[in-house]
């Protein structure tokens, strides 16, 4: 790390100091975000849920990250990373008391749809960093921020069904270690909120923070992007429908028809609205064009889309599901002992992601992200052929060998995320983040109709479809314009 200009032990270095502030605070909410999945076992046992009722949990838990992100990323690129990652870390505290006190399945759900607003603090961060570290230096620095803040889900499996089972005695109430476990997490995301306001600037002295011009929606620079970025949004609603399909009473039943028909139409209007947004935000551009200097190409924005529905949907969803996966193929595991085996995808976090990073700074955007996105289709293969009969030694590792490339190819994707529109990169690290969502979604619903295998192998013949996506990225080149509140022109280096 040292030799690629990052010296991470150097405090002293007012962005090494920012970038460790960063990472730890995705890292909570990550630990937040993920707190019931090695405990899923214990919820389950302990208000009798049904295995539908688990799988419903484990998508409403990535629900509502899909409008989040859009939201977070644009405030973030208005009000500054300091104050939206303070009160995100804020709120998420008090959602995990909000959990961690449920007595019933419908309020678990309502909780855990709510604790998916978590899931947006990944894209504060993308921003934060940006406005720290070079062009040359910013896809490793993404990548520790998002690496170390990733093993937060990791951390969580490791620690928390055992910190259950230590708040399961006689003081606690031993059916309620779960919810102890639950909320001390609530305590630190509360305490390092205040950490991070006292601690943290939104860029280094005498630097701008660059501001889009309208907020409400990305600035495109073409008529043929209008077009594009609208048909680019469908997904995220669609993603939500399904949600909503898989709550009906065709499914769980924990929504009404009534309900869902409610939800459907406000869906339907929610993205008309949108529409008139991005409208609104572009209206000049449709009517006097936009100069080449500003131009930039929205093909960027939608193949990095694809790319992390892929890689980083792909690591929600068997996140999600991988405690459970190896109780019910090892019969033999208990549910600490599943945790630990599971926490081993999350943990490649630490290497992986700040690899795919300095891999995209080193050898180029795109041929980087295409080679870990068929590595990854073919980690996915394997994982597809673990069964009871394998040694659980050699499950783990292969599980681990997939989950390098799948988290390499996030640190590759969001090596470029900062270099496509500087002043933009919130609500386009909030788009893709969004994507990942659509994924985790998809794969999820996915999962609640097949087996274990069918599912790993739909993963990887989606990832042969975002290698196709990814030949249509270009490397970044040169400098990028930006306008200062002032009006003044300013060249960022891309490249």
């Amino acid at each position: 790390m040292a030799g690629a200009g990052l010296n991470l032990i150097d405090w002293k270095d007012d962005r090494i100091r920012t970038l460790h502030f960063a990472w730890f605070a995705f890292f909570l909410t990550f630990v937040v975000w993920f707190a019931h999945a090695p405990l899923l076992a214990h919820i389950r046992e302990s208000l009798s849920l049904s295995d539908a009722q688990v799988k419903a949990l484990l998508i409403l838990n990535v629900a509502l990250t899909i409008p989040a992100r859009i939201c977070i990323g644009i405030l973030v690129d208005r009000f500054g990373p300091r104050r939206i990652y303070t009160l995100l870390l804020m709120a998420s505290g008090l959602l995990c008391f909000g959990f961690a006190l449920a007595n019933s399945f419908e309020q678990l759900a309502l909780a855990r749809f709510a604790l998916g607003f978590v899931g947006a603090g990944f894209v504060i961060g993308i921003r934060l960093v940006s406005e720290w570290f070079p062009a040359r230096q910013v896809g490793l620095a993404e990548g520790v921020y998002g690496g170390w803040g990733n093993f937060g889900s990791a951390a969580a499996a490791m620690t928390l069904p055992a910190a259950a089972l230590f708040f399961g005695g006689e003081f606690f109430g031993r059916e309620d270690g779960w919810r102890w476990a639950i909320a001390a997490t609530g305590v630190l995301s509360l305490l390092y909120g205040v950490v991070f306001f006292r601690k943290v600037r939104d860029t280094p002295k005498g630097s701008t923070y660059f501001k889009p011009k309208k907020s409400g929606g990305l600035e495109v620079t073409s008529k043929r992007d209008f077009v594009f970025y609208l048909v680019m949004n469908v997904p995220l609603y669609g993603a939500l429908a399904i949600l909503t399909w898989r709550l009906s009473p065709a499914n769980v039943g924990l929504l009404s028809e009534g309900v869902c028909l409610a939800v459907y139409v406000g869906l339907v209007g929610l993205f008309a609205f949108q529409c008139h947004r991005i409208f609104l935000v572009n209206r000049e551009m449709l009517r006097d064009g936009v100069p080449e200097l500003y131009r930039y190409k929205f093909k960027q924005v939608a193949v990095l889309d694809v790319a992390y529905a892929v890689t980083f949907g792909s690591e929600l969803a068997v996140v999600s599901m991988l405690p459970l996966f190896f109780l019910d193929t090892f019969e033999s595991l208990d549910p600490v002992t599943a945790g630990l085996a599971a926490s081993g995808y999350a943990f490649m976090n630490l290497m992986a992601r700040p690899g795919g990073g300095w891999l995209s700074d080193r050898f180029g955007r795109r041929k980087t992200l295409s080679i870990l996105i068929l590595c990854l289709a073919l980690g996915y293969v394997g994982m597809a052929q673990i069964s009871a009969a394998w040694p659980l030694a050699l499950a783990v590792m292969t599980m681990m060998g997939c989950s390098f490339f799948v988290q390499a190819g996030e640190g590759a994707v969001f090596a470029m995320v900062p270099l496509v529109q500087r002043r933009m990169t919130g609500q386009i690290a909030g788009m893709a983040g969004a994507y990942g969502n659509v994924g985790a979604v998809l794969f999820l619903t996915v999962l609640s109709f097949v087996g274990y295998a069918t599912f790993f192998m739909v993963i990887a013949a989606s990832a042969a479809i975002a290698f196709v996506a990814v030949q249509f990225l270009e490397e970044p080149r040169g400098h990028v314009a930006e306008i200062n509140e002032d009006g003044s022109v300013e060249l960022i280096e891309v490249g």
